[in-house]
């Protein structure tokens, strides 16, 4: 028989993975199946909480094939955060759609909370501001729908509280103080959750899950179609925050950056805080009772702009990668800026009125010089975001990683490193998410004694560092602020200066 390994499952908005991960930390087999979703209404997300589990078991069973003589020592999840299931504990049926993190049905509530001034008082608690995105008002309305002959024993949780449930055949209703910290009924100063928001959110603590660590056994395999019984599911964090664990982003300062449709920025810091405007404070895992916490800034639009460029220029939308080639082929923009505010300007401006923009338009300006304002909008967004945490944390921002496909293209990364006047470290591979996971899992049985080791395990592709002189890139910031400001109308236009992170003033941080 081969040797053993952790089998992670990375439980995503539109299909669930599952990964082999060996002692040595490689990838030795990874499978996938999509996740259906459903629009029922305007701006109402939902999918299927059976759907979820039939295409985890359905990713695990892809994967399973490719390595069928491993033994699974632990299982690890990660997932997506922010959605909700609503089921009943003694059958395990599920009373109502997932409502999904995406999903706007909850707006009302929301605005009527902050009418009536609660969002700061939310924000000290939680390190979340009130916004449709965040499950609690989401599990009130869970509450209020279910048929109230079927809500008896309800089980109110996020993903992974749901998967749980169903590997341990029933017997384990719990999360993670990553997840829990997504909810805004955590206090993620105390780490558990807090009898104000429950009374604030009207939800009852009784149908919330039990909190554990992130790296602990939540409970054994029990009746899984495909698993044997026995096998210790050892970990759970939301996505985001198993990408910070998996980048080895250990220490206070190391950041991570994931690039996607959007962009989800991490660091981590020394303790909680109150976040200033723009950015949120999260729970970025616990372990033997020791939470970590991170500052995170989410960017709507990053890598989504490249098709409706390409569609723009006449390119074709499916044309991206002829787009960064046109994008490459100047050595400026020669003063144009997209700001891709398609969707309103996530962190750390917040300006959900903003539309986008381009400017900097002359007669000698070409598709080029459009599309490389396209591709350097997406590490300029970041800069944004790094600047606005790097004023909130008492350290230097130190080793910057970062994940997801446009990884994969050098000129893209070049920018990224050179807007940023930082190195920066890119994975080894795809499955940052799934690492983590499964690092955290691995951990909790002690088939790695420390950190430190699961720091040793992984390996850069390859280090890009910056080519840009200081002048050129404080100029590039100057006038995207510029930019910024004209489509989003936030105050205070003038530029700032973009410093090295270890000599950044109070007075550099971005306004709204």
């Amino acid at each position: 028989m081969a040797d053993g390994a952790i089998l992670a499952i990375d439980q995503g908005t539109t299909n669930s993975k599952a990964v082999l991960v060996s002692e040595t930390g490689q990838i030795l087999a990874k499978g996938s199946a999509p996740v259906g979703i459903n629009y029922p209404n305007p701006g109402w997300v939902e999918q299927d909480a059976d759907d979820l589990w039939t295409s985890s078991l359905a990713a695990i069973a892809n994967c399973l094939a490719q390595q069928p003589d491993t033994a699974i020592l632990a299982i690890g999840i990660s997932n997506q955060r922010e959605s909700v299931a609503a089921w009943n504990r003694s059958s395990g049926e599920p009373l109502a759609p997932v409502v999904t993190w995406q999903c706007r049905r909850t707006t009302n509530a929301t605005l009527a909370l902050k009418a009536n001034g609660h969002e700061r008082r939310v924000i000290e608690a939680t390190g979340l501001p009130l916004d449709p995105l965040f499950p609690a008002l989401k599990m009130r309305w869970l509450i209020d729908h279910v048929d109230p002959s079927l809500s008896s024993d309800l089980c109110l949780g996020t993903v992974d509280s749901w998967l749980i449930f169903r590997l341990t055949g029933g017997e384990n209703f719990a999360t993670d103080r990553s997840n829990a910290s997504r909810t805004q009924l955590l206090n993620i100063a105390t780490g558990d959750w807090d009898d104000d928001l429950c009374r604030l959110f009207d939800v009852p603590k009784a149908l919330l899950p039990s909190l554990r660590d992130s790296s602990t056994v939540f409970g054994k395999t029990s009746g899984v179609p495909g698993l044997p019984d026995g096998i210790p599911i050892a970990a759970a964090i939301g996505d985001s925050h198993a990408a910070l664990f998996g980048h080895s982003a250990f220490r206070p300062g190391d950041a991570k950056v994931t690039f996607g449709t959007g962009s989800s920025t991490m660091v981590n810091v020394p303790g909680f805080r109150v976040p200033e405007q723009g950015i949120t404070t999260t729970i970025a895992w616990s372990i033997d009772g020791k939470i970590t916490y991170a500052l995170e800034g989410n960017i709507l639009a990053s890598a989504s702009i490249f098709p409706w460029t390409a569609e723009m220029l006449g390119l074709g939308k499916d044309a991206v990668g002829h787009l960064l080639d046109l994008a490459k082929s100047v050595e400026s923009s020669e003063g144009v800026y997209l700001v891709p505010a398609h969707v309103g300007l996530g962190a750390p401006y917040w300006r959900p009125e903003a539309t986008g923009l381009i400017t900097g338009l002359r007669f000698s300006t070409t598709p080029a010089h459009v599309a490389r304002a396209a591709a350097e909008s997406m590490a300029l967004q970041v800069v944004n975001v790094l600047d606005n945490m790097a004023c909130q944390i008492p350290m230097d921002i130190g080793s910057i990683s970062v994940d997801g496909s446009p990884t994969g293209n050098s000129f893209l990364m070049q920018l990224v490193s050179d807007l940023l006047g930082r190195t920066i470290r890119i994975g080894n591979n795809s499955e940052v998410s799934a690492l983590g996971a499964g690092a955290l899992a691995g951990l909790a049985i002690g088939l790695w004694e420390s950190q430190e080791e699961i720091s040793r395990l992984w390996r850069e592709s390859r280090i890009v560092k910056p080519g840009l002189t200081e002048a050129d890139r404080q100029s590039l910031i100057a006038g995207w602020t510029q930019a910024v400001a004209r489509c989003a109308l936030v105050p205070d236009a003038k530029p700032k200066t973009s410093r090295p992170y270890r000599e950044r003033q109070e007075d550099d941080c971005v306004t709204t």
